[in-house]
């Protein structure tokens, strides 16, 4: 059987990637190594096993792969949550900035969050 262990999102910024997927989202940390110039840095949900590598996202075919998605408006990752219209409220009051709200699509409920360093992730709650 072949299962997804780990895949990455690029950020410009991996300490302010870390405080806000760790401080805001609330995924937990599990590996922060010093590579000398670099961190590899991974979180992942409590309790889940897939894990999100913060990827440095400096070079020219991150920059051009992340610029081209947020000008499409795409997310470059989607999460899922239990209740959308509760994480929402609770992501807005501490200044997430939404550039989606909640939104019914189907069987599924959306939104979509900027996570600060450089990328839009959406939100998708199944109600179906």
């Amino acid at each position: 059987m072949i299962r997804i262990a780990m895949t990455s999102v690029y950020v410009d910024d991996e300490a302010k990637a870390h405080a806000f997927y760790t401080g805001v989202l609330g995924f937990e940390t599990r590996t922060d190594l010093d590579l000398g110039g670099a961190r590899f840095i991974t979180v992942a949900a409590p309790g889940q096993d897939v894990e999100l590598l913060l990827e440095p996202g400096d070079s020219p075919m991150a920059e051009q792969y992340r610029k081209g998605l947020r000008e499409a408006g795409l997310p470059c990752l989607v999460l899922s949550v239990d209740d959308l219209r509760a994480e929402h409220e609770r992501l807005s009051e501490l200044g997430v900035r939404f550039t989606q709200a909640p939104t019914e699509q189907g069987p599924v409920v959306t939104a979509v969050l900027d996570d600060t360093v450089g990328n839009l992730i959406q939100l998708a709650q199944r109600t179906a």
